[in-house]
């Protein structure tokens, strides 16, 4: 019998991805009878309270990067490294202070590099321990891998959201280098699956869907060049603008409909029933679309190697159909998408990954 711990979960503050791939792995914790308490910035905090009731919430804000309109992504990244540094330092300390305070057993860090602690057990996820660098610069990558390492081996257990196997989402950014001898692959992690997430009607629209997501000012850059693609076409579409902060409500401008942000099981509906699905190639999104079978029209956030490299190569897999941000500029928006072919086992194999990792974070507690 597991005694009944306290567990802290962290996501980054890096778009809502990072929060969202913590809902299955909380709610499979609350399931087990240990009390969570979710600590991150507010913008998150607005979006896990609507989907996971009932928890405890503590304002905790970590690094936020920024983005810029014309600098691609791991330029202003190198220009804030001090900024990240001062930041590892403040939040590494004040996890003491709420460790002491709440009563923490375990610490769970979704890519927060300084929430570590050698009182209590912690958890480190990530889905890149190698950060990908642009293409000039890929000789350089050894030395990202090994601060990444130094990071994830202050930490008891590294915990990446993918599969094992051949088949996986992550590519060459976890499968073709020496790993930690603390990572553990969990599966891939999905708050549509599970059994209070039953399928429905999925007979498909005559609406596309339109998913929005990341940090400004390039989530509106991307959101105004597919409205004006998609008004060229006369298409009819929902837009989920990831906005899911109080006082904001449904709206409709021509053939367009602004969803703030749907509550899940809407959400998964209209993933599951979406003529043709537009997105970012974001990690959490991709995971999202993969469990249910969905592919999509992916187009990375510029600069952004990790989306970039992503793109390609599950376009490259036949799994997602992919353009650049610069072909949008110019009206290029390809008519159909890609068919997913999903293992009958993928999600079950998942699953059983997943309680695998958590069985090894939560035996062996100083509490047992």
């Amino acid at each position: 019998m597991e005694p009944n711990l306290n567990i802290l979960i962290c996501p980054l503050e890096w778009g809502l991805g990072h929060a969202a791939r913590m809902i299955p792995v909380a709610r499979k914790l609350k399931a087990r009878g240990h009390n969570i308490l979710i600590a991150s910035g507010n913008d998150h905090l607005d979006f896990l309270r609507k989907e996971l009731p009932g928890m405890a919430f503590l304002e905790f804000p970590g690094f936020s990067p920024a983005y810029s309109r014309i600098l691609p992504q791991y330029l202003i990244l190198l220009f804030r490294i001090p900024r990240l540094i001062r930041e590892i330092v403040i939040e590494h300390r004040e996890l003491d202070r709420i460790i002491d305070r709440y009563s923490i057993d375990i610490v769970i860090s979704d890519n927060r590099f300084g929430l570590w602690n050698k009182r209590v057990k912690t958890a480190y996820v990530t889905h890149m321990p190698r950060i990908p660098f642009p293409a000039p610069f890929r000789f350089l990558e050894f030395i990202g891998i090994g601060l990444h390492r130094l990071i994830i081996r202050k930490y008891s257990l590294c915990f990446i959201p993918d599969l094992p196997g051949e088949i996986n989402l992550s590519g060459r950014l976890t499968h073709s280098i020496r790993l930690t001898a603390n990572t553990r692959f969990i599966g891939i992690l999905s708050r549509f699956t599970g059994d209070n997430m039953a399928a429905g009607n999925t007979a498909v629209s005559d609406r596309d869907l339109v998913i929005l997501s990341g940090p400004e000012p390039q989530r509106t850059i991307f959101g105004n060049l597919i409205l004006e693609a998609l008004d060229k076409e006369e298409r009819k579409a929902i837009v989920l603008e990831g906005k899911p902060g109080p006082g904001k409500e449904t709206s409709r401008s021509g053939n367009f409909e602004f969803q703030p942000h749907p509550v899940e099981t809407i959400m998964k509906h209209m993933i599951m029933t979406g003529r043709r699905i537009i997105s970012r190639s974001g990690y959490t999104t991709l995971m999202e679309l993969a469990s249910l079978g969905r592919s999509a029209l992916i187009i990375p956030t510029p600069g952004q190697t990790e989306q970039e490299y992503l793109a390609l190569r599950l376009a490259s897999e036949g799994w997602f159909t992919t353009v650049s941000q610069k072909k949008l500029i110019k009206g290029v928006l390809p008519s159909e998408t890609a068919t997913i072919s999903i293992p009958e086992d993928f999600i079950k194999q998942s699953e059983l990954l997943l309680d695998k990792a958590l069985d090894e974070l939560l035996k062996n507690h100083p509490d047992e």
